[in-house]
């Protein structure tokens, strides 16, 4: 079998690996030329820079924390008892419930709950910006802790006639509407509850 030259049997010599093109050793050299003090600069202050590294983290976890948690924090801020108690100007509270007496008179009782709710939150929402969210619901409105007691109660009797309406698809009767008219009245101090 050693005689058969088809087998080899001697080791081979290892190849020489391909030189690579002068072009690339070219660029290989410029960049160790230039980013080599920037290298070994590095690992000089590798003690400090982690520290650094490491502080920017933390700031940066502490910044996302703080404005997943703003909202949060702001609702809080304004959920505080008001100091004083607040009711609508006199001229408006007169003029929205004509209007809305005239709505209910045409037996528009949906209409016309929906306009005082709609109106109550512009007033809300005039007089104190910061009480309310764009996107803040009638429940939310009903229940923040911000408006006078007397106010809550009010919003709350509206809002429950007009999310019946809307949603539970339940035309409001006369009984709603004067329940929604005189709850609006009563807040607003007109003493025109249980008229027309």
């Amino acid at each position: 079998m050693r005689a058969d030259e088809s087998i080899q049997y001697a080791p081979m010599a290892e190849p020489k690996p391909a030189k690579p093109p002068e072009w690339l050793e070219r660029l290989m050299h410029w960049l160790g030329e230039v980013l080599g003090p920037a290298g070994e600069w590095l690992g000089r202050n590798w003690p400090i820079l982690k520290w650094v590294i490491a502080a920017i983290g933390v700031a940066l976890l502490l910044y996302l924390l703080l404005r997943l948690l703003a909202p949060v924090l702001r609702w809080k801020r304004r959920s505080k008892p008001a100091q004083e108690e607040w009711t609508p100007d006199h001229a408006e509270v007169l003029a929205l419930l004509e209007d809305a007496d005239a709505l209910a008179a045409q037996g528009k009782f949906d209409e016309a709950t929906h306009l005082l709710l709609k109106r109550s939150v512009g007033q809300i929402s005039l007089a104190r910006p910061d009480w309310l969210e764009p996107s803040s619901t009638a429940r939310e409105i009903a229940t923040l802790p911000a408006l006078p007691e007397r106010a809550r109660q009010a919003f709350g009797i509206i809002a429950d006639r007009v999310e019946r309406s809307l949603f539970a698809l339940r035309p409001l009767g006369l009984a709603d509407w004067q329940a929604a008219r005189d709850a609006y009245a009563d807040f607003a101090g007109t003493g025109l509850a249980t008229a027309a």
